[in-house]
C-alpha cells in the first residue's frame, strides 16, 4: 500500500484575508465544502489503495489538523517544533515509517480536479519507488508561469511509466517559460513525490548528512501522544532548513518522473483560485451572498455581507469579518505583502 505523506504548513498570505497565519489556506473551504487538507486526504482513500496518512505539521496547525482528521485513529500526526523546510519533514515521517514503505508525499494546500488521474500517477510514481526511483510528478504545463520549477522530460524507464529527470530548472523568466511550453518536454514541478522510506534516507544520508543525522536524532529523542509525535526540539533545531529538492532530488542519480495531467493547481493565489473555480459564462465565480450585474471576469468571495458589483471586469473582491480586499489580477501577486497579511 502507497502511504500519504501530508506536508501541511506555512503562513497563507497571498489569499489574505480569507487566509491567515492563525487559520492558513489548507484548513479553508476555498474550492467546494472540503478544506484542501480534507481533499488531500480523500483523495488517498484506504478504497483506492492508500494506506493510513502520516501528517507533518507544526505546533500552531496541530488543532486543525486534530479537528479535520477523516480518520484519527488510524492517522500519524508528527508535530514538527519548528519549520525547517521539506527535506527534514520528509525525513522525519521516513523515520517513522517501515523502510520498505511506499511514501506519496503530498502538500496539503493543492487542488486536482482529476482525482483518478492523480491515483493512476501515484500507482505508477509507487511502482517506480519500489524499485527505488526517487520519482517526481510531472504535472502537464498548461502555460508558461514563471511561478513554477521544472522538470525536462528524460530517457523512458524499460518496463515502467516514468521517465528519468534529465534535469531540474528553477523557476525561469517570462521567455524561458514560453520556450518551455513549446517544446513540450518541459512538466511544472508541483512538489508531490514518491520515495521507498529507506531508500529517501540512504540518499538523505549520502548527499545531506548532516539533515540526515539530525533528524534521525531528534527521532530517537521523541515522544508519543496519542496519535502525535513530537520530536526532540533541541536536536531538530540544529537542522540546517533545506528543501527536499535541493537537498535530494537535483543530486541524486536516481531521479524519475511520472507525467500527470490532473487539473492541478497550487492555488497560490485569488488568480489561481479564480481559475479553479467554475465560473459562469462571462468569466465570473462567487462565493457568499453575491449579485453581480454586467460583470465580466469578476471573482468574490464573502464570508457574511452582501456584495454587488455592476458593470466591473477582471476585478477581485474579498471579504472576510472586517477585512475587505480589493484587487485586479496583476495586483494579486502583491497581496502577501500587504500589512494586513504580514500581521495576521
Amino acid at each position: 500500500m502507497i502511504t500519504p505523506v501530508i506536508l501541511c504548513g506555512g503562513s497563507g498570505t497571498r489569499l489574505w484575508p480569507r487566509s491567515r497565519k492563525t487559520m492558513p489556506k489548507p484548513f479553508l473551504p476555498l474550492i467546494g465544502d472540503t478544506t484542501m487538507f480534507e481533499a488531500t486526504i480523500l483523495r488517498c482513500s484506504q478504497e483506492a489503495g492508500f494506506a493510513a496518512p502520516v501528517v507533518v505539521t507544526g505546533d500552531a496547525h496541530v488543532p486543525h489538523v486534530a479537528a479535520q482528521l477523516v480518520d484519527p485513529d488510524k492517522s500519524q500526526v508528527i508535530v514538527e517544533p519548528e519549520g525547517k523546510n521539506t527535506a527534514a519533514a520528509i525525513a522525519l515521517a521516513a523515520l517513522r515509517l517501515p523502510s520498505d514503505a511506499i511514501m506519496l508525499v503530498c502538500p496539503s494546500d493543492h487542488h486536482i480536479g482529476d482525482c483518478d488521474a492523480f491515483q493512476n500517477a501515484a500507482k505508477a510514481a509507487a511502482e517506480l519507488a519500489a524499485d527505488d526511483w526517487l520519482v517526481s510528478f510531472g504535472i502537464a504545463a498548461t502555460a508558461p508561469e514563471t511561478g513554477f520549477g521544472y522538470l525536462k522530460q528524460g530517457a523512458s524507464i524499460e518496463g515502467r511509466a516514468g521517465h528519468r529527470v534529465e534535469r531540474f530548472v528553477e523557476k525561469p523568466d517570462l521567455e524561458r517559460a514560453k520556450g518551455f511550453l513549446a517544446d513540450g518536454g518541459y512538466s511544472w514541478n508541483g512538489g508531490i513525490f514518491a520515495f521507498r522510506a529507506g531508500h529517501f534516507l540512504d540518499e538523505l544520508t549520502r548527499h545531506r548528512p548532516d539533515i540526515a543525522e539530525a533528524v534521525r536524532a531528534a527521532v530517537d529523542g521523541g515522544r508519543e501522544d496519542g496519535i502525535f509525535f513530537h520530536p526532540d526540539a533541541a536536536a531538530f533545531g540544529r537542522i540546517a532548513g533545506e528543501s527536499v529538492d535541493y537537498a535530494v532530488m537535483e543530486k541524486t542519480d536516481r531521479a524519475a518522473m511520472v507525467p500527470a495531467t490532473m487539473a492541478w493547481s497550487d492555488i497560490g493565489n485569488w488568480v489561481a483560485l479564480h481559475e479553479a473555480l467554475d465560473k459562469d459564462e462571462t468569466g465570473n465565480a462567487i462565493k457568499g451572498d453575491v449579485e453581480l450585474k454586467n460583470c465580466t471576469n469578476v471573482l468574490v468571495h464573502s464570508d457574511g455581507p452582501r456584495v454587488s458589483v455592476v458593470g466591473a471586469s477582471n476585478l477581485i473582491i474579498v471579504v472576510d469579518g472586517n477585512d475587505v480586499l480589493i484587487t485586479t489580477p496583476e495586483g494579486a501577486q502583491l497581496v502577501g505583502k500587504l500589512q494586513g497579511a504580514v500581521n495576521q
